[in-house]
């Protein structure tokens, strides 16, 4: 997540409790110091401490100084150390496709930015964030990194700040109730108490036992969050009198203090201890989780066994009102997560029970009936809820996997899943992480199972598919015939329509259109036969590619529609839109340019639910190559516009239509002359990506002007979007759902622009879009 917004994907995301952050004056100043010196500082400290809320509020304060943004980095739940680079990257909203290794993308991406990256939660990953940030400041002068650990990194010019507890009173209740308030960790007491008890205050009669209750709680605040919440259902001088006791069981006397990291363990003991049996039972559960969950795993993977199905929502339900669980709204669904430290000891009771390995196969069992099941109902209308479901559900899909990885006799299993996610990996421009795991478990599976499996066959062709799209063309061409020969020992006609597939879409892309007829026409054929309309569809957009490049219109023009009319009937979006893309070119080159137009804009729509961000840029150049002969200046801005666009991918991906581009760049330059040229195309360059599409789409024109070089918008180009939906009246639930994202990351992004804008309610923000010059999005299409 960025500054701009929190995580998945995010730009500035400052969670919303630290609208309550509550003191830390002098470790916020300490921190500010160093980071004025140094270019990495690690917040060190026990769990439960602060680090995580402490470094979002120093962020938070230099917002400002960082004009690229702040950008969070969570690594709790990140449990292979391999993906680490490529979890940045997606946190960095980078979808490069490129080869190249994924530190350089980082430091491509990075070298001329200046950002401030939080890396929350690295102590499990100490080796890998030392190396990654050594790596990364070497060479990207403008960056700071503020990690949090439970131990140092030990990178080179780390400094290392450790993160006290919070201040407590030094005496017991002495002096009025007021002067208590000047001690942080009554003031988050007290603060967390009205929360449980609307109304509580600190009086007279309450201030020895609150006092008390700080000074026992050693100040940590997780500690002090967790007893507030008791008050519910006892009273202060209750609350003390259940601590004392709890603790006097730890300690060797009354004068012996318990360490801090025991104080913790203990308030969560007591936590768990108010727990019903099943409440117990079903904690240590839903330690498997990575990443939350949502209702229906926590049915699936936690019932039996002494806890029945109809019982899980209240124990949900239990578990939300005792402060384990948290609960998170988002667009599809409620979720629910785990705090790392009440995870960690959940696992530790799930250990003890001697259930751990059950579970975590009936974790890895669950998802691989979810990835399934998106394979199976991704062509159709469900594609965007899918999609939305198997992002939330990253995290534990990998921690599904990589159970496959490290448990004996389980490869298969694992590859199951990958081949399941092929859709997944391509819309999420996860290409390098898809291929990571297919890798690892055809390695893994080769080395357990004797011969040819349908698992593996299905998972080569996968693994050849994502490598194309990479333009790794050697390696995709091994597994390919692997693929085959597997497909023809199995006798498995969809293994072998598959990888034809795969290698026309190879052949077009190096610019063989003639190889790609032959191949794409055998996989449509071959899909055809086997009943996999979705096949059909995939091969027959490609191939009627393959016949426009070659000048065969006639037959390219039927294959589109055809295309279109099964997509219609399936009401499926995903290749319609591709498929209107490309049709659009075709119908531009036989001179329909105003229906062209339109195809494009209209594939636009159909990706915008899924963040298609690959499909939207190809959709803009299309456009911009379109208005060359009538509109060069519209042609050089959008150009201009997709140049840095194409940035994030690691260069333009629209290879075998490069001659499209190349015609379009020349004459635009002859129409406006090189001045003319180069004065719009900055233009372009200097668009955000909101701005970008609403030029695109026809809302906005002319495109707004260079100025903005010398007075720079405050807001990132997400915060933009967001404060444009703002200005059309749409709520943060409805910003959410529209943009797929949590809807307390639509309010964090909210804050955050009122914040950097200094203004105080919504229609200020609204306003302002107003004065920028620009129509909200949408509000003329």
């Amino acid at each position: 997540m960025t500054m701009a917004a929190p995580n998945v994907p995010s730009v500035c995301a400052l969670p919303a409790e630290l609208n309550t952050f509550v003191g830390r004056r002098h470790e916020i100043a300490e921190i500010k110091r160093l980071l004025s010196e140094g270019r990495l500082v690690t917040l060190v400290g026990v769990g439960g401490v602060g680090k995580t809320r402490l470094a979002l509020r120093v962020a938070f304060d230099l917002r400002r100084a960082f004009r690229d943004g702040v950008w969070l980095v969570e690594l709790a739940a990140l449990e292979s150390p391999e993906l680490l680079l490529q979890t940045v990257t997606e946190t960095l909203e980078i979808h490069d496709r490129s080869l190249r290794p994924p530190v350089q993308v980082l430091v491509d991406h990075l070298r001329d930015r200046q950002i401030l990256l939080i890396l929350d939660n690295c102590e499990h990953l100490l080796t890998e964030c030392a190396e990654m940030a050594e790596a990364l400041m070497r060479s990207v002068p403008d960056l700071h990194i503020l990690a949090t650990s439970r131990q140092a990194l030990g990178a080179a010019g780390e400094r290392m700040m450790p993160v006290p507890t919070m201040s407590v009173p030094e005496t017991d209740g002495a002096g009025p109730a007021d002067a208590l308030r000047q001690s942080d960790a009554v003031r988050l007491f007290v603060e967390r108490a009205q929360a449980a008890v609307p109304g509580f205050e600190v009086t007279d009669a309450n201030r020895d036992s609150v006092t008390r209750i700080c000074r026992r709680l050693d100040g940590i605040p997780l500690a002090i969050e967790l007893a507030a919440v008791r008050l519910r259902a006892i009273s202060v001088q209750q609350l003390l009198t259940r601590l004392d006791d709890r603790f006097r069981l730890l300690t060797t006397g009354p004068r012996t203090a318990l360490p801090r990291q025991q104080t913790l363990r203990a308030l969560i003991d007591w936590s768990y201890a108010l727990c019903t049996d099943e409440e117990r039972l079903f904690w240590s559960r839903l330690s498997v989780f990575s990443g939350g969950l949502d209702l229906e795993a926590a049915e699936h993977v936690c019932a039996g066994d002494g806890i029945a199905s109809e019982e899980v929502f209240d124990l949900v339900n239990g578990l939300v009102e005792k402060s384990v669980l948290a609960r998170e709204e988002q667009p599809q669904a409620v979720r629910y997560r785990l705090l790392e430290t009440i995870r960690q000891y959940g696992r530790d009771r799930l250990r003890e029970s001697g259930e751990e390995v059950a579970l975590k196969r009936r974790h890895r069992d669950w998802y691989l009936d979810l990835a399934t099941r998106a394979q199976n109902d991704w062509y159709g209308p469900g594609q965007v809820t899918w999609f939305a479901r198997l992002r939330a559900e990253h995290g534990n899909l990998r921690t599904a996997m990589d159970y496959c990885l490290t448990t004996p006799g389980e490869a298969e299993a694992g590859l199951a899943i990958a081949t399941a996610l092929r859709f997944y990996w391509i819309a999420a421009g996860a290409l390098r992480e898809g291929r990571g795991w297919l890798d690892r478990l055809l390695a893994a599976a080769a080395v357990t199972t004797s011969g040819p499996t349908p698992a593996r066959a299905k998972a080569l062709c996968v693994n050849a598919r994502l490598a194309v799209l990479q333009s790794d063309f050697g390696v995709a061409g091994a597994l390919l015939d692997e693929c085959r020969d597997l497909g023809r020992r199995l006798g498995d006609a969809t293994v072998l329509a598959g990888a034809a597939y795969v290698a026309g879409l190879s052949s077009l892309i190096q610019r063989d259109p003639a190889g790609a007829v032959d191949q794409l026409g055998e996989a449509a054929e071959g899909n055809l036969a086997v009943g996999d309309e979705m096949g059909v569809v995939n091969a027959l957009m490609y191939l009627a590619t393959a016949h426009s490049l070659l000048g065969h219109s006639d037959q390219a023009t039927a294959q589109f529609k055809e295309c279109l009319a099964i997509c219609e009937t399936r009401r499926e979006h995903w290749f319609k839109s591709y498929t209107l893309w490309l049709f659009g070119i075709e119908m531009w080159r036989q001179g329909d340019t105003a229906r062209a137009i339109e195809m494009e804009r209209e594939a636009i729509r159909l990706k915008q639910p899924f963040d298609d961000r690959l499909g939207i840029a190809l959709c803009v150049e299309a456009l911009a190559w379109m208005a060359a002969d009538d509109a060069p200046e519209r042609t050089a801005v959008l150009l201009g516009a997709s140049r840095e666009s194409w940035r994030s991918f690691g260069g333009p991906l629209f290879g075998y239509l490069s001659g499209y581009h190349d015609t379009a760049d020349t004459v635009a330059r002859e129409r406006l002359g090189e001045g003319g040229f180069e004065a719009a195309f900055r233009k372009g360059t200097e668009l955000g990506s909101a701005e970008t599409l609403a030029y695109a789409m026809g809302r906005v024109t002319p495109p707004p002007s260079a100025k903005r070089k010398s007075e720079p918008s405050p807001l990132t180009r997400r915060e933009l979007e967001i404060a444009r939906l703002v200005a059309q009246g749409m709520s943060n639930k409805e910003i959410a759902a529209k943009l797929v994202i949590a809807q307390r990351t639509a309010e964090a992004h909210v804050e955050h622009i009122l914040c950097k804008l200094g203004f105080n309610s919504r229609a200020q923000i609204a306003a302002w879009v107003g004065e920028q010059g620009h129509s909200p999005p949408g509000s003329s299409s």
